[in-house]
């Protein structure tokens, strides 16, 4: 079965995605995207997984466990960094919105039941990586060093410019070594169409997935709402056209006793990083902040 699952494939009704580690073929990391209508609520239930609440568009409320987050949420996700609310396993939670939200429920898996955590956007880290045409924005709203309210998830979101590319050079995380952990990874895509804002199915990226042996090799064009399970292997690049603006949101989940992120580079191309010393960053990134655009 390809990894690439085309927007539509997904989709539970009214939302454009849900996705459990069963229907994925592992064992820790899922990811629901859902729609609330203005004026509604939903009652969802995270079960054996804990969740962050992240606004794609729209802003909504969070009730769980007798707390009430206000997520002030954006336009879409090419135009602020969002606030966004952790919600633990055996948890159920309502969303609400006035005027209507499109929100990702990122999971994981795990064993510990936290409490539930507002996450405020202006304390989200903005990183710019890469350089010249590698130059791409990484929003590490849910990642170890600064989200430690988690037991088993990770999450962050990739900004890559048009005509750069991301997830470069490209890397594993499907064995424990001296630089790498085991880590289910999945990939939620989101296209800017001609305003660079609008996400679209008009426009394309492109990405890639292999190993080494060649037992796995996925080459695809990946448009907006595509998801791209990662079980194995080296991922990158991910390419953006020029004309097109790619988001992706990133999910990781994996066995080891403490989160991480860590992750080998494939050994032909690593190369590319001491180029970077001397080359500089495209000075369109950062893209964006929780204050808004930035350019």
């Amino acid at each position: 079965m390809s990894l690439h699952r085309p927007a539509g494939t997904l989709s539970d009704g009214d939302d454009p995605v849900s996705l459990t580690p069963d229907d994925a073929g592992w064992s820790y990391a899922g990811l629901r995207v859902v729609l609330v209508p203005a004026g509604t609520t939903r009652v969802l239930r995270t079960g054996d997984s804990e969740v962050f609440v992240l606004p794609l568009a729209g802003s909504g409320t969070v009730h769980v466990d007798g707390l009430t987050f206000e997520l002030r949420g954006r336009d879409s996700v090419f135009t602020r960094v969002t606030d966004f609310a952790y919600v633990p396993r055996d948890a159920e939670v309502r969303l609400s919105s006035a005027q209507g939200l499109e929100a990702a429920l990122p999971m994981a898996r795990c064993e510990r039941r936290l409490t539930p955590r507002y996450g405020p956007a202006e304390e989200v880290p903005v990183e710019v990586r890469g350089a010249g045409q590698a130059t791409r924005q990484v929003t590490n709203f849910g990642v170890p060093g600064v989200w430690e309210h988690a037991d088993r998830l990770n999450a962050c979101e990739l900004m890559t410019p048009d005509g750069n590319w991301s997830s470069y050079p490209p890397h594993k995380h499907d064995e424990v070594s001296e630089c790498e952990v085991v880590n289910e990874e999945i990939y939620y895509f989101r296209i800017a169409g001609r305003d660079g804002i609008t996400p679209s199915r008009a426009g394309f990226g492109l990405h890639r997935t292999y190993t080494a042996d060649g037992a796995l090799e996925e080459n695809v064009a990946v448009r907006d709402g595509d998801v791209f399970l990662i079980p194995r292997g080296y991922h990158g690049p991910c390419v953006a056209p020029p004309g097109y603006p790619m988001y992706y949101l990133n999910v990781l989940a994996g066995p080891a006793p403490q989160r991480s992120m860590a992750f080998c580079d494939d050994p032909a191309h690593t190369w590319i990083r001491e180029r970077w010393r001397d080359e500089p960053a495209d000075p369109r990134c950062p893209v964006t902040d929780h204050r808004g655009r930035r350019r």
